[in-house]
Parts: C-alpha cells; sequence; structure tokens
C-alpha cells in the first residue's frame, strides 16, 4: 500500500521543458522565426474562416471542411507554439502534470484531426468530379453532419486512451523533459515502469490510422484522375486538376513531414536528438502556416475573396 501511494505521488510534480538541447545558442532566432510562421498561420487561418463564414458563395461542403481543417490549425499551433516561444525567449519553463497531459492530447488529437478532415475533403473532390450530377444529392447536409460527427468522434476515440496510458505511470526519475512540448513517447519515456503498452500504442494506432487514411485518398485520388482524363475537354480537365491541385500539396505538406517524425522517432536512433526536436517543431508551425497560403493561390474562389477583401475600392 506505502509503495503504490508513493508511486502514485510521483507524477504530481511539474515537468520542466528544456527547449532543443543543442541548440542553445540559436534559441532567441529559431524563436523569431517560429513567432513569425505562428503569426502567419493564425491571421491566414482567421481569414480563411472569416471568408467562409460571411460569404455565401463559399457555403459548400469542401469550403465547409476546409474551414474545419483551418480551425484545427489554429488548435494545433496554439497547443505548442506560444509556450515553445517563452522557452526560446526566456528559457526552460515548468509545466504541471495535468497541463502537460492537456497539451498532449490537444496535439495527437488535432493531428488525428488533419488526418481525417484531409480524407473528408478527398472523398468530397471524388464525389464532385465522379459524380458531378448526384453531388448536391450525396453531401446533404446530413451526411456532412454524419461525416464531421465521424471525424470528431474517431479522433477522440484512438488518442483519448494515451491520457489514461500515461496517467497511470509513476514518474521517479527526471522530470526534465528535452524538448519544447508534452509529446506521447516523450513524456512515457519518463516513467520508472513498464512503458511497452505505451510504445505499441502510440506507435501503431496513429500509423495504421494514418496509413488507413491514406490508402483512401490514393484509392479517391486514382479515380479521380482516371475520371478527369476522360472528360471531353481540354478546359474541363484543366479546371479539375487546378481545383484537386491544392488539396495534394497540402495532403504532400501534412504526411510527409508527420510520417518523416514518427518513423525517426521509433527507429532513427542514430539521428541527432536536436534534429528530431526541430523537425517536430517545424511540423506543428509550417504547415498551419501555409495551408491557408496554398488554398489563397491555387482556390479561384477563395483567391477572388481575399483580393475583394484587400482591396475593397479597387474591385467596386
Amino acid at each position: 500500500m506505502v509503495a503504490s501511494f508513493n508511486l502514485s505521488s510521483f507524477n504530481l510534480g511539474p515537468f520542466i521543458l528544456l527547449g532543443i538541447p543543442g541548440l542553445e545558442e540559436f534559441h532567441v532566432w529559431i524563436g523569431i522565426l517560429f513567432f513569425i510562421i505562428y503569426l502567419g498561420g493564425l491571421a491566414g487561418n482567421s481569414v480563411l474562416l472569416y471568408l467562409i463564414s460571411m460569404e455565401r458563395s463559399l457555403h459548400e461542403p469542401m469550403f465547409f471542411f476546409l474551414s474545419m481543417l483551418a480551425a484545427t490549425d489554429i488548435i494545433l499551433s496554439n497547443t505548442c507554439v506560444p509556450k515553445t516561444l517563452s522557452i526560446f525567449w526566456i528559457g526552460p519553463q515548468k509545466i504541471t502534470f495535468p497541463a502537460c497531459l492537456t497539451q498532449m492530447f490537444f496535439l495527437h488529437y488535432s493531428f488525428a484531426m488533419d488526418s481525417a478532415i484531409l480524407l473528408a475533403m478527398a472523398f468530397d473532390r471524388y464525389v464532385a468530379i465522379c459524380f458531378p450530377l448526384r453531388y448536391t444529392t450525396i453531401l446533404t447536409r446530413q451526411s456532412i453532419t454524419k461525416i464531421v460527427m465521424a471525424i470528431v468522434g474517431r479522433s477522440f476515440l484512438i488518442i483519448f486512451p494515451c491520457v489514461f496510458l500515461l496517467k497511470r505511470l509513476p514518474f521517479c526519475r527526471t522530470s526534465i523533459i528535452p524538448h519544447t512540448y508534452c509529446e506521447h513517447i516523450g513524456v512515457a519515456q519518463l516513467a520508472c515502469a513498464d512503458i511497452s503498452i505505451n510504445i505499441w500504442y502510440g506507435f501503431a494506432v496513429p500509423i495504421l490510422t494514418v496509413t488507413s487514411d491514406l490508402i483512401f485518398i490514393g484509392i479517391s485520388y486514382s479515380l479521380i484522375l482516371r475520371a478527369i482524363f476522360n472528360l471531353p475537354s481540354q478546359d474541363a480537365r484543366q479546371k479539375a486538376l487546378n481545383t484537386c491541385g491544392s488539396h495534394v500539396c497540402v495532403i504532400l505538406m501534412f504526411y510527409t513531414p508527420a510520417l518523416f517524425s514518427v518513423l525517426t522517432h521509433r527507429f532513427g536512433h542514430k539521428i541527432p536528438h536536436s534534429f528530431h526536436i526541430l523537425a517536430a517543431n517545424l511540423y506543428v508551425a509550417i504547415p498551419p502556416a501555409l495551408n491557408p497560403i496554398i488554398y489563397g493561390v491555387k482556390t479561384k474562389q477563395i483567391r477572388e475573396k481575399i483580393i475583394l477583401l484587400l482591396f475593397p475600392k479597387g474591385n467596386q
């Protein structure tokens, strides 16, 4: 009983987030770069949300999913970047165990949400290009509501167990986390108990989820490309390719660094730890900043609305 009580009490103290070990002398400059990226992402995603909510012409399923992606990206960047900036500019920061769990949950939850939203957007493009005449009857308000509930529910169900997998662990080693934020395996490695379940759940479940999403996205786009090249006119093919181009860019930008980060964390033992952490920080900062730029440049409807918003007099 005494041993049990003592072990359970070890997770009550705060952790200390160090930042990027080995790159401390560059923390201020890295922080400035991340601050610029963070502000750009916050502004870009906020503008997207404003335009999609205010413009009736953008009240379509594709733009609704895009607004979900923008909102999730705002949550993702706000979960990690403010604390990261305080570490870069002030020094190592304390974080309580409950705050660490909360940050960990929203970090991984946002990742799972982004993956599911990109799959929903691929399905939207598949229906729009392969079944244009049935688009409005397939993607009704009711079906979109079901898709949203599935996205939110699945993401919650696969990430929430991580909270309990960490809460059960006794932390009797160092309280120092050589990172800028709390993530599942990084925190679990501080425990003085067997973390095999954490390792396999933290590796297998996200990989299986992301892999299944990627497979369905790949199937969707193979069918889309087949339908596009069967279109009779060159203009119709070009328009369809442009519509899908921005989505493909975002998919590559999201999955490539994410898979790289997960795989190197699990197998890349020879890669410097500072590189792991820098790559992980770039992942939570850059995609949220670039997504609105890609959609703003590649999507004609959004590009026109942004120009109208920025230069209202010149468009009257």
